[in-house]
């Protein structure tokens, strides 16, 4: 016997199968190409602010709601920490109206470098009572600190 008549050498496979391989590789690709592009977010356009011309009307409704926020604290409608948040939220919102800056979405670090002296003081002194693990700062302290703020600006 020879035994040559029972040996097959390799098949190749048809050209078609290569094609149709590398159409879906590429379909894959254009798949994944696809979907990081279609959910990017858009750039973030920095929102401009006009600040109010009347400030003297801003400023007593931001001290009303200031002194809101403190009698509802001491008469113990609303817990500390929550008062704290409250009237760093009120500050950011008055500086953001009378000067233009986006104050309440900015972290504390951001306000250091490009946030009013006045407010990134006040910031800092009422971030313990917001953040800290017990309320260190009584929120009067903090409301007198708001106030301050909404006072001096000038």
């Amino acid at each position: 016997m020879d035994g040559r008549a029972d040996f097959y050498g390799p098949l190749l496979y048809s050209p078609w199968l290569l094609w149709l391989g590398l159409g879906l590789l590429a379909l894959v690709a254009g798949w994944f190409l696809f979907v990081f592009l279609s959910t990017r977010s858009p750039e973030v356009q920095a929102e401009r602010y006009i600040p109010t011309s009347d400030l003297k009307t801003l400023q007593k409704e931001f001290l009303e709601r200031i002194n809101g926020v403190a009698s509802d604290a001491h008469s113990g409608r609303l817990p500390a920490r929550q008062a704290h948040q409250e009237l760093s939220l009120l500050v950011r919102m008055f500086v953001q109206r009378a000067s233009g800056v986006a104050a309440p979405r900015m972290t504390l670090a951001e306000l250091q470098e490009n946030g009013p002296p006045a407010l990134v003081t006040a910031i800092a002194r009422i971030y313990p009572g917001e953040f800290a693990a017990y309320p260190q700062d009584e929120p009067a302290a903090a409301a007198e600190t708001a106030r301050e703020v909404v006072r001096s600006w000038s």
